[in-house]
C-alpha cells in the first residue's frame, strides 16, 4: 500500500510539472542535442557480453536505500516552500535556489534494472554537455571513482549528498563551495557506461540513496518523460 501511494504521489507531481510547462515551455524545456544527440537505446542497453549483476553501475560506498517513507513525505511537503522561495529569488533578479543538473534525455529511472538495484536517475547527452550543481554546496569528491570513472559528490547545507557519475571531466576541486547553476563537470562515458550520460543520486542525510525523482519534482526540476 505504501508503495501504491508513494508510486501516486510522484505521478502527481510529474504531471503537475508536465501541466505547467504547457502554459510556460520555456521555463522546462531541453535543449535540441542535434546530430550528436545521444539515443535513449545507447544510454539504456547493456554492453555486449554484460548481463546480470555484471550489467550495473557499482557503487564506491555503502550506503542503505531508505525506508522511512516520512522522509519522502517530508520532501513532498517541503515542495510548495521552495517554489515560494524561488519565485521571490527570482523576482529579486537574483540566482535560482535549484537547477536540473543536465540538458538531455531521461534515460533510467530509480529501481530495479538487470537484476539489481539502480541507485540514480540517468539523462543521456553529448558528451562535453555541462552539468551543473542542482543546489549550493560543498565538493566532497571530483575525481575518479570505482565503476563510474569519474564523478563529483556535493555535500548541501541539509547534510544531502548528491552524485554526478560518469562524468568526463570536472571543474572544481574539493573544498570549493559552489552554488545553484555552477558548472562543476561535462559528461562523459567513462567507467562501466552504456553510453554518455549523466548518473544522478539523492543521498539523504548523507547516507539514504531515495529516488531522485520526488527529490527534484519538490524542488520544482522535472525530467520529462522516461525515454527507453
Amino acid at each position: 500500500m505504501a508503495a501504491v501511494a508513494f508510486g501516486a504521489a510522484v505521478s502527481a507531481i510529474q504531471a503537475g510539472m508536465q501541466e505547467a510547462s504547457a502554459h510556460d515551455p520555456a521555463s522546462v524545456g531541453i535543449q535540441a542535442l542535434g546530430a550528436a544527440q545521444v539515443t535513449a537505446e545507447a544510454a539504456e542497453q547493456p554492453p555486449a557480453g554484460l548481463s546480470g549483476t555484471d550489467a550495473h553501475f557499482p557503487e564506491i560506498l555503502t550506503a542503505a536505500p531508505i525506508e522511512d517513507s516520512a522522509q519522502i513525505q517530508n520532501l513532498l511537503r517541503n515542495g510548495e516552500h521552495f517554489a515560494a522561495d524561488d519565485a521571490a529569488r527570482a523576482s529579486a533578479g537574483l540566482r535560482p535556489l535549484f537547477v536540473k543538473f543536465a540538458q538531455g534525455v531521461f534515460t533510467s529511472g530509480y529501481g530495479a534494472r538487470w537484476g539489481v538495484t539502480h541507485y540514480g536517475v540517468d539523462v543521456a547527452a553529448p558528451i562535453g554537455t555541462p552539468i551543473e550543481a542542482v543546489e549550493d554546496g560543498v565538493v566532497i569528491d571530483a575525481g575518479p571513482a570505482s565503476g563510474f570513472g569519474m564523478w563529483v559528490r556535493l555535500l548541501h547545507d541539509d547534510g544531502t549528498i548528491t552524485v554526478y557519475g560518469h562524468v568526463d571531466t570536472t571543474s572544481v576541486t574539493v573544498g570549493r563551495r559552489v552554488l545553484a547553476g555552477d558548472q562543476i563537470a561535462t559528461v562523459g562515458n567513462r567507467g562501466f557506461s552504456t553510453g554518455p550520460h549523466c548518473h544522478f543520486e539523492v543521498w539523504l542525510n548523507g547516507t539514504d540513496r531515495v529516488d531522485p525523482l520526488p527529490w527534484l519534482a519538490s524542488r520544482g526540476i522535472s525530467l520529462g518523460p522516461e525515454q527507453d
